[in-house]
């Protein structure tokens, strides 16, 4: 489903799957034609490591979640300038990409949680080595 915005529009495109070499070392990239013209899936590991953690916003989410389990609007007041439907969606993302994890408890009034995933602690080492980059050429904007 990443791919298309709905299930009528998966079910609607007819699929040409090939695989073609990329220039990402021996990593290759599969292509889906369909009407609408090409889409490649990522399987470069640094490329698909930007497509997981790429964009404005998701890795100051993993920043306020590296911190512990958030409710909804703990992560959007955290987060300055995010909205409550761009914060749903990348919440959404990124809990289909398995790094974040949603638990929903039944009472009244609803209560929903957010956490990192295993895979998504992976990340800090990662996140932590952008910051300290970052820090050190600050200056060199």
């Amino acid at each position: 489903m990443g791919y298309f915005s709905d299930v009528s529009t998966l079910n609607q495109v007819k699929l040409l799957w090939e695989v073609r070499t990329s220039k990402c070392g021996s990593y290759q990239k599969d292509t889906m034609q369909a009407k609408e013209g090409t889409i490649e899936r990522a399987n470069c590991p640094v490329e698909r490591t930007l497509e997981v953690i790429g964009g404005r916003w998701k890795v100051l989410i993993l920043r306020e979640l590296f911190q512990g389990v958030k409710r909804f609007n703990e992560l959007q007041r955290a987060v300055n300038g995010i909205t409550q439907k761009m914060l749903t969606q990348q919440l959404r993302e990124m809990e289909s990409d398995g790094i974040v994890h949603r638990e929903i408890y039944l009472q009244v009034p609803p209560k929903v949680e957010y956490s990192l995933t295993p895979l998504g602690e992976s990340l800090k080492p990662i996140i932590d080595s952008m910051h300290e980059w970052g820090i050190q050429h600050i200056n060199y904007s």
